[in-house]
């Protein structure tokens, strides 16, 4: 590059308009904005979590995770390295133009998601498990260990893929 390059616009990690209840603990670097946190919540390093997210009380995010707008995650729920939510299912062939074609997310209580997991927009309901690099695309309405891509309940006469 020559010294007439353009400099890039520049912007930081901040923490920004976040409800906190008590006893929150946060890692830096983060990038939180117009969120709410609940009691006793940790949120690990590198963590992005974007605006109108709800985080429940006592839940763990783990380092590198994304949670987007449109989703409510909540008590005692642990949330590992790099998981990802979705809020935009491409419905439309691609990235939506707008919010109007984003799709929300719900996660009951004393839900543990592994590292690398992806969820899609869905409900999961309480006391479930998400295994290590599953896939979710459907909603999850009974208790259980899920694994695979796309997420399967393994257990109860169910093959886990």
């Amino acid at each position: 590059m020559n010294e007439t390059s353009p400099s890039p616009r520049r912007l930081s990690a901040s923490i920004r308009d976040v409800i906190f209840a008590e006893n929150v603990t946060v890692v830096d670097p983060v990038n939180l904005y117009e969120c709410q946190i609940g009691d006793s919540v940790f949120i690990g390093p590198f963590v992005e979590i974007q605006r109108g997210v709800v985080i429940g009380n006592r839940t763990r995010v783990q380092s590198h995770s994304f949670i987007c707008e449109l989703v409510t995650i909540g008590d005692d729920c642990f949330i590992g390295h790099g998981v990802m939510f979705i809020n935009d299912p491409f419905s439309r062939g691609g990235p939506a133009a707008d919010a109007s074609g984003w799709k929300s997310t719900r996660i009951g209580n004393n839900v543990s998601i592994g590292s690398n997991a992806t969820i899609l927009p869905v409900d999961i309901c309480d006391n479930v498990v998400i295994g290590a690099g599953a896939v979710v695309t459907k909603a999850i309405t009974e208790p259980g260990v899920y694994t695979g891509n796309p997420a399967r309940r393994h257990g109860s006469g169910q093959r886990a893929n």
